[in-house]
């Protein structure tokens, strides 16, 4: 099954380096740790590198399941430090740690993902495998930055800067319905 994708291009895409599809061999899985599309939305469009571009993932998934795509994959998207260059990143709207990121108190992710956004997530993976010939390896956003930092409510405790999708993803599901190889 095709999935439906619906184009909401981000308006800086034009300043995001372009690259061959063959350049694709991971997907990396995040979550908004925001309240809503609409918001995660507003937060990519920010510019906040000096080429004016912002950070963002190529495709949104709602919780609703609806996709949406605001970068197109044959650009890099800044979505996760050191691997965007051979990476698409896939944001599914989700609570996440919002909005006490950084408090140690606050720590666990207790949203779960919904039926309909993993099954959104497999059909569009399926999609890309088809669209990226080298597209062999999925991560979470925790996968590849381990990066730590003082937390908000108290500088001698560190917390993980990202946690994303966090416990609550299904992993072995996903892996297996999808073709991908977990990379860690």
């Amino acid at each position: 099954m095709t999935p439906t994708i619906h184009d909401q291009p981000l308006p800086y895409i034009d300043r995001l380096p372009e690259r061959d599809a063959g350049a694709v061999d991971t997907v990396v899985i995040h979550c908004t740790e925001l309240p809503d599309l609409a918001t995660a939305r507003e937060y990519g469009e920010r510019p906040l590198h000096d080429n004016g571009t912002g950070n963002c993932g190529h495709y949104y998934i709602d919780r609703d399941g609806g996709i949406y795509r605001y970068v197109p994959t044959t650009r890099v998207a800044n979505h996760v430090r050191g691997h965007n260059p051979n990476s698409i990143g896939i944001e599914l709207v989700n609570l996440g740690r919002y909005p006490h990121w950084w408090d140690s108190r606050h720590q666990i992710m207790t949203e779960p993902y919904t039926d309909a956004q993993i099954t959104a997530l497999i059909a569009l993976l399926r999609q890309l495998r088809l669209e990226h010939p080298n597209l062999r390896n999925i991560a979470g956003h925790e996968d590849l930055d381990t990066a730590r930092l003082p937390a908000s409510d108290d500088a001698s405790k560190e917390v993980s800067r990202k946690l994303d999708p966090g416990p609550l993803f299904p992993w072995p599901d996903v892996a297996r319905e999808s073709g991908l190889t977990r990379s860690l």
